[in-house]
């Protein structure tokens, strides 16, 4: 548990385990919290590093500023090369997943792995339109939990699961009522809105696991498909009756796609 400042401003990360080192970028709403389940598989064989970008977390908030990705791609870049890292997978999941790709086209030397779970190329208007009706309802905490949350499960999952929906609720909904957390997060949503990487692709020459989900209605499966043809020799997996939030409705197929790709040799064909 560590910081180090990137233009005046602190960044928040944690390291676990020794090996080659795997570096998680956060979906938008999440933080080094989210991944406490996974620190013990996820660090066993491998140096695990957890961070936070800006507006997230333990993160710097930048209260009153306007910013797109670029500056989260140049946080990652900073952490990096603080922490010396080489031979690196990075793996970025939907926002984190649109950071990650943005690094390994800029900043190729850095990445030997990438892998992409449940993200885009790009924000077209079904994006900007669900974006635009979560930073409507932000500075109401019920609101925002019925805009935000439900629509990352699959039906069946949100279904199956209401005591643990319950219990995620309670807590959600005391974060949400945070105003800092919501401005935070209307700015996260908003430095997104300008996404558009989709002719640079060909750029990403490292082995790419990328994974999409059968029921994510947030960033829907075309969108990994269409990774997948651009990102020559990449992998595309399916996750099977998931939503957007695979890494908790699938925990264990979650881990086990990871650490596939991670611990692997060999770079298998595509599956």
């Amino acid at each position: 548990m560590a910081n180090f400042e990137f233009k005046h401003h602190k960044i928040y990360y944690e390291v676990y385990g020794q090996g080659k080192p795997l570096l998680i970028l956060n979906g938008i709403m999440m933080s080094t919290a989210s991944w406490q389940m996974f620190i013990s598989s996820f660090s066993q064989h491998n140096q695990l590093i957890l961070m936070d970008m800006l507006d997230q977390g333990q993160s710097s908030k930048l209260v009153g500023q306007e910013y797109n990705q670029k500056v989260q791609v140049e946080v990652v870049k900073a952490l990096i090369d603080h922490l010396h890292l080489k031979n690196l997978v990075l793996f970025g999941i939907s926002y984190g997943g649109e950071v990650a790709m943005q690094v390994a086209i800029q900043h190729p030397h850095m990445v030997e792995r990438l892998l992409l779970f449940n993200t885009t190329a790009y924000t077209n208007d079904w994006l900007k339109e669900i974006g635009h009706a979560w930073n409507l309802a932000s500075t109401n905490a019920e609101a925002y939990y019925g805009t935000t949350i439900p629509v990352i499960y699959s039906s069946n999952f949100y279904e199956n699961k209401r005591e643990w929906m319950t219990r995620r609720k309670e807590i959600l909904l005391k974060i949400f009522a945070n105003p800092d957390f919501a401005q935070a997060m209307v700015r996260l949503t908003n430095s997104a809105n300008d996404l558009d990487v989709r002719k640079q692709l060909h750029k990403i020459q490292c082995p790419c696991l990328i994974v999409g989900s059968e029921e994510d209605a947030i960033t829907p499966l075309s969108h990994q498909r269409y990774l997948h043809e651009q990102i020559k020799g990449s992998q595309l997996v399916v996750v099977p009756g998931s939503g957007h939030a695979s890494m908790y409705e699938k925990p264990m197929l979650f881990s086990s796609l990871v650490l596939g790709f991670v611990l692997s040799e060999v770079i298998p064909d595509v599956v």
